[in-house]
């Protein structure tokens, strides 16, 4: 999300010193320097950083309010949501806004999902997320692939999940694409 376009890897770690030994011991294998072409993606996409986060909160708030009142979802995990069980501390904690990641289920379980990851067109399905496109996932298949069903159970990742990370698109525009994606009321 630094570079928000998409184009390179690269970012920091902080922490403990303590826990940063094995870090320490990583970039000795491998190294720990951008070569000059990353450096310069990254550079480009953060001079847009403050202004891409608060467009893709504000956006991600509006799609997580419209996807909580549709009939066709079964939750929706956005911490800016009151019914969000975390959003207590989120408005403590997370002043500047509440990010652009939306979670939800989809009420027909995991058929209704694929299929809504099917007929995306505006929003891409792929695993990488943050960029300055709308881009979802489904976690059964990317992030919790190598998980049982009981541990992604136990983490809160049903089938039905889908991970939507919120771009610069316009949010009328997300909404009518995620509509017809949803089909049919049932």
């Amino acid at each position: 999300a630094l570079g928000g376009h998409s184009d390179l890897l690269a970012g920091l770690v902080t922490g403990r010193d303590d826990l940063l030994a094995a870090v320490r011991t990583a970039r000795k294998v491998y190294g720990g320097i951008l070569d000059p072409d990353a450096a310069w993606l990254l550079e480009r996409g953060m001079k847009t950083l403050a202004a891409r986060v608060e467009r893709q909160g504000r956006t991600a708030a509006e799609i997580a309010a419209w996807l909580e009142r549709d009939p066709r979802v079964s939750r929706v995990l956005y911490p800016g949501l009151p019914s969000h069980p975390d959003h207590a501390v989120a408005r403590r904690v997370l002043r500047d806004g509440f990010g652009g990641m939306v979670t939800f289920g989809c009420a027909g379980g995991l058929p209704a999902a694929r299929a809504l990851a099917d007929r995306v067109r505006l929003v891409a399905n792929a695993p990488s997320l943050g960029g300055v496109e709308s881009l979802l996932s489904l976690p059964l298949y990317t992030s919790h692939a190598y998980l049982s069903p009981e541990e992604r159970s136990a983490t809160g990742v049903s089938d039905d999940l889908i991970r939507l990370s919120i771009g610069l698109e316009d949010a009328a525009d997300l909404r009518a694409d995620l509509d017809q994606a949803l089909g049919a009321p049932a």
